[in-house]
């Protein structure tokens, strides 16, 4: 059975740190239609701050511009979030991945978002072009009905 596309949303915020959790609980009630467990609605949560932390922080730095938000929900009860932004890009995808690494030149970052990130969602993917931005897609397997 093909999985079909059953509903989705677009969100477009400013890349401010107080917008962080706007998008984290948008998301989570956009998938609340799925009637989600209430530990998968926390990871989705996580994932998505973590996701829009790192846009606002490392993407833009001291610039501005806008986090996107794509959020589709799938048949099959697969939910995929896609984080993207017009930043500055990542130059080495698979060094940022490492827990710990952190590209806070101050270290004040954990260092842990990725990690945090992969380990909450049953893939994740990064798309990134130095000068152009960064998109995180996140895609998430929903408990089955009862």
């Amino acid at each position: 059975m093909k999985k079909e596309l059953i509903n989705e949303m677009n969100l477009r915020i400013p890349a401010l740190s107080v917008n962080e959790s706007f998008a984290r609980y948008a998301v989570s009630s956009f998938v609340s239609q799925l009637d989600p467990t209430l530990e998968e609605i926390a990871d989705i949560r996580t994932v998505v701050s973590e996701a829009v932390t790192n846009s606002v922080i490392h993407g833009y730095r001291d610039s501005k511009g806008d986090v996107f938000i794509s959020v589709k929900y799938y048949s099959d009860r697969s939910v995929k979030i896609t984080v993207r932004d017009r930043g500055c890009g990542i130059a080495d995808i698979e060094k940022v991945t490492q827990p710990f690494y952190t590209g806070d030149p101050a270290g004040e970052r954990g260092g842990m978002g990725f990690t945090i990130m992969s380990s909450f969602t049953d893939k994740m993917k990064i798309k990134s072009v130095l000068g152009r931005g960064t998109a995180v897609i996140l895609i998430k397997r929903l408990h089955k009905d009862a």
